[in-house]
C-alpha cells in the first residue's frame, strides 16, 4: 500500500460560512460542495488547490469528534488524508505493522468515499485518514 497523493487536508472550524471569507476573500479558492454527513455529525465544505483538497469541517453535534476536537485544541488542522486504492486494504496492512485503528473497516464519508482512520497516538499524533473510490 503506497498512496497515491495528499486527498485532502481536514480543517477544524467553528462555522464553515465565517471560514468561507478567508478561503475564497483572502486565498481566492472557490467551495465547489458543501455536505453533510450525518453518521459523523459533521457538515464539509471543499476547496481543491492544485489536485489537493482542502476540507472544512463544521460539528453539527457537541457529541461529534469534530466539536470535541475544536473544545480541546481550538480550530485548526484536523486531519490529513491520503488517496489509497483500496482502504480496507491500506487499513489492515497498517494493522499488521502495529499502528491502532481507529476504523477497522472502511466507511462512507463525504463525496462517497471509502474512508478510514489511524489512532493519532500511532501516528506521530498525526490524525491519518484512507480515502479511496
Amino acid at each position: 500500500m503506497k498512496p497515491s497523493h495528499i486527498e485532502h487536508i481536514g480543517i477544524a472550524v467553528n462555522s464553515i460560512e465565517e471560514a468561507k471569507v478567508y478561503f475564497e476573500d483572502v486565498l481566492g479558492l472557490e467551495c465547489y460542495a458543501i455536505e453533510e454527513v450525518a453518521d459523523q455529525k459533521v457538515k464539509t465544505a471543499f476547496f481543491m488547490v492544485g489536485q489537493t483538497k482542502i476540507e472544512l469541517l463544521e460539528a453539527t453535534s457537541p457529541e461529534s469528534p469534530v466539536a470535541k476536537f475544536i473544545e480541546k485544541r481550538g480550530q485548526g488542522i484536523h486531519h490529513l488524508a491520503f488517496a489509497v486504492e483500496n482502504t480496507d486494504e491500506a487499513l489492515n496492512n497498517a494493522e499488521n505493522k502495529g499502528i491502532a485503528l481507529i476504523d477497522k473497516q472502511a466507511r462512507k464519508g463525504a463525496e462517497g468515499l471509502n474512508i478510514g482512520f489511524l489512532h493519532p497516538k500511532s501516528t506521530l499524533g498525526v490524525l491519518t485518514e484512507f480515502c479511496s473510490k
